[in-house]
């Protein structure tokens, strides 16, 4: 975040550093990570980049609690610093944009579910293994029930409600949980037919974790080869545009649960 406000205001590190009265390497260490941060030096930062209000408050925000540990401190020391990444995102985003094409989105997972998929991965876990990783995610899946949650808004293309993951009752049970979770108030959920043929979105699943501005949201992907964040502006509005296109291309709320509710019959 500190590192893509001082690029858009075209500083140097060097002349950051200077007009907060610190070292060239000590704002080069809050971009990336390294070490300690101080919030004054932070809002200080944020004011010379003459970033807004609300991106200045949610960096400052994150500052102060960079000492505390998030509820995912107890799994911490066997997770990928990608999934750390992830989660200190999610904590702090106000919406989330997902569209699927392949598994229901991990926040909409049944617990059965999930494990169908963790035993399917080409990555053969222990048990013990595997049930630490279920219990992660459920345990995620409490953002959306907290009392300022935020708006998870996901498109499904109609393979991942017909794929059976596990067994005919295990997607009963999910696709049941689908249609439970769309009467959320902070939920939008739309499935994508396959009549709608080709579309925009060809490259895979993908979510936008929205900041409290514009200019702080992410996008990530979970590829084979690894996790991906992407945040420069003409990667965010391609993916936006894309977004945009999918919830236009699929089916209304109503339309969809149909659409579910038929598919859950039908198992």
């Amino acid at each position: 975040m500190m590192r893509k406000f001082r690029a858009r205001s075209g500083m140097t590190l060097e002349e950051a550093g200077r007009l907060v009265g610190v070292s060239k390497a000590t704002v080069s260490r809050y971009e990336t990570q390294e070490g300690p941060v101080r919030w004054l030096v932070v809002d200080n930062l944020c004011r010379h980049y003459g970033v807004s209000d609300a991106e200045r408050e949610a960096a400052v925000r994150l500052a102060k609690d960079a000492r505390q540990q998030g509820w995912w401190s107890s799994y911490a020391d066997t997770l990928p610093e990608t999934m750390n990444l992830l989660l200190t995102l999610e904590d702090e985003a106000v919406r989330e944009d997902h569209f699927a094409c392949l598994y229901v989105p991990g926040l909409l997972q049944t617990r059965r579910y999930t494990e169908a998929v963790q035993h399917a991965s080409e990555m053969r876990f222990a048990p013990e293994e595997i049930e630490r990783l279920v219990d992660l995610r459920m345990k995620r899946q409490e953002i959306l029930t907290r009392d300022n949650p935020p708006h998870l808004w996901a498109v499904l293309d109609e393979s991942v409600i017909r794929r059976v993951v596990g067994s005919p009752e295990v997607m009963h049970e999910q696709l049941g949980h689908l249609l439970e979770a769309s009467r959320s108030p902070h939920i939008t959920l739309q499935v994508l037919p396959f009549s709608r043929g080709a579309h925009s979105a060809a490259m895979g699943s993908f979510v936008i974790l929205g900041g409290a501005e514009p200019s702080l949201d992410v996008v990530y992907m979970d590829l084979h080869a690894g996790s991906v964040f992407l945040e420069k502006d003409e990667e965010l509005n391609r993916y936006r545009l894309a977004f945009d296109y999918l919830r236009a291309q699929a089916l209304d709320m109503a339309a969809s649960a149909e659409l579910i509710e038929r598919v859950r019959e039908e198992m």
